[in-house]
């Protein structure tokens, strides 16, 4: 990758594209490699090279998004894609963290919403090894490194490695928009991965200080954890 991320926004939208535009050239280390309104020309300038990361809309006029998120990880596994669509269903979700996006932000958003996703791919990038251990292969595989106990994070830090912004954005949604305290259970079955990974996800919620986690005893007395949103 070169000293700047060259970046490609894919978005039919022209007062969108312009945003993102002038969103991207704010940033340190960013710089906009083109645009592109449909899929076809976005596989164009993917083919022609320089590109780093790829914004991604979900509905162009002539498919997917996901669809172009497919052929990307097929043929260029060095581009990253951030999603960034009014498209919030949970099968779409899903099939982006499915296909290996490397963040998902949602329609509208704030100014920080979009440069803190930036900013995380940056420095995700930036701490990535050419060589990986034994072990770490282990990790990425299984999906189950154990979460740095370090103390409380902020919101807007970086995620520790091991976790996917997109799957920490689910997990967040799903507790925010729960009307209830919900368990990993609840979690994993409404996101649609593993009871491990929705606690090791809810875990760091609580220690980012954005859920509260409130126990509730059962029948033999045997605490079960409950999450709320904050």
């Amino acid at each position: 990758m070169s000293a700047e991320i060259r970046t490609l926004i894919v978005d039919d939208d022209v007062d969108v594209v312009r945003m993102h535009e002038l969103l991207v050239r704010s940033l340190d280390g960013f710089e906009v490699a083109g645009t592109a309104p449909r899929i076809a020309e976005a596989a164009r300038a993917l083919e022609a090279g320089g590109v780093d990361l790829v914004l991604l809309d979900v509905h162009l006029p002539d498919g997917s998004g996901v669809d172009l998120l497919t052929q990307l990880r097929a043929r260029f596994p060095h581009v990253g894609v951030i999603m960034i669509t009014a498209a919030a269903e949970a099968d779409t979700v899903r099939a982006a963290i499915g296909r290996g996006v490397d963040g998902y932000l949602v329609k509208p958003f704030t100014v920080d919403d979009f440069r803190r996703r930036l900013v995380a791919f940056r420095a995700e990038r930036a701490q990535r090894p050419d060589r990986l251990s034994q072990d770490a292969i282990d990790a990425l595989i299984s999906g189950t490194g154990p979460a740095p106990r370090t103390g409380p994070l902020p919101a807007a830090a970086a995620l520790p490695k091991g976790f996917a912004q997109p799957t920490y954005d689910l997990v967040a949604a799903a507790v925010r928009e729960a009307r209830e305290d919900v368990s990993a259970t609840h979690i994993a079955s409404t996101c649609g991965i593993s009871r491990v990974s929705a606690r090791r996800y809810l875990d760091l919620l609580e220690r980012r200080g954005v859920v509260e986690l409130r126990p509730k005893y059962g029948s033999a007395g045997r605490p079960e954890h409950r999450y709320r949103w904050i």
